[in-house]
């Protein structure tokens, strides 16, 4: 009997043992109470963007490279953003940008100037500091004939719609200014003969013309506009524009611009100070 009672009691010291000694309970998906606690989403920007090397371009894999992307990307980071770059198409950028469907245009934006409707693009949107200088250029075939403003006049021109390039081919008396979705479609309208002109962003042009399948093109240096600057478009009021101008100068002191405008060849029009800005 006494036997029994020993067993009987040992069995019931293993049982508190086992109950005491388990692990918490868990869900279906292998994951304990506090695992399903809601996590903070991480914030996210969404830059706007068309394909424009040597700013915003894909490499050969496939990647979307280029000093806009890059120096977005270590903007972006070090406020604790995730950045997502939104291909737009140009003529679109402020509908976009108030809609909400972008964060910001940050695409070689020439800042000081004005649309077509005389309006300074300053009074629509929100600009960061200027951080890079840029000229609209005259883009014609090696044995075209055009030198002057004048003979541009009859003459059929591409441009960028809703481009500072658009606005300027305007300005010449008599040129016929057709509208393109990009800048490299107005280098195809040249090139293949269907354009006597384009006009389009100095950075862009000095990146494709006498190069590639694009050899037998050439820039007119004497109708270059005059100098124009590049900034990052924000809706107006955005919290965004100043502390993006905090971290544009940071990257200036610490050298990561000068570093990207280097490897992405703008180094003769990248700024790296912004002290006479602020």
């Amino acid at each position: 009997m006494k036997k029994i009672i020993a067993l009987f009691l040992a069995a019931l010291m293993l049982t508190a043992c086992f109950a005491g000694c388990s692990k918490p309970a868990t869900n279906n998906d292998n994951t304990t109470p506090s695992d399903t606690q809601p996590q903070e989403e991480a914030k996210t920007v969404v830059v706007g963007y068309t394909i424009y090397e040597p700013m915003n371009y894909k490499d050969e894999s496939g990647k979307l490279v280029g000093f806009d992307t890059e120096l977005a990307e270590a903007v972006f980071g070090n406020l604790g953003y995730k950045v997502i770059f939104q291909e737009i198409d140009w003529s679109a950028k402020y509908t976009d940008l108030n809609s909400g469907a972008i964060d910001c245009v940050w695409n070689g934006f020439t800042a000081n100037t004005s649309d077509d409707d005389g309006i300074a693009r300053a009074e629509k949107v929100d600009f960061s500091y200027n951080y890079m200088e840029n000229r609209q250029v005259i883009v014609v075939k090696n044995d075209s004939a055009i030198a002057t403003a004048a003979d541009l006049n009859g003459k059929s021109g591409a441009a960028e719609g809703g481009s500072a390039g658009e606005t300027y081919g305007k300005t010449f008396e008599g040129a016929n200014i057709k509208s393109f979705s990009y800048q490299t479609d107005c280098l195809m309208e040249v090139n293949s003969g269907t354009a006597d002109f384009a006009v389009l962003d100095a950075q862009l042009a000095k990146s494709y013309c006498g190069k590639g399948d694009y050899a037998d093109l050439k820039i007119v240096d004497e109708l270059s506009s005059d100098v124009e600057y590049y900034a990052i478009g924000f809706k107006k009021g955005s919290e965004l524009t100043a502390n993006v101008n905090a971290q544009l100068d940071a990257l200036a002191k610490d050298g990561t611009i000068a570093t990207l405008a280097d490897k992405y060849g703008v180094a003769n029009t990248a700024i790296t100070d912004f002290a006479d800005q602020k």
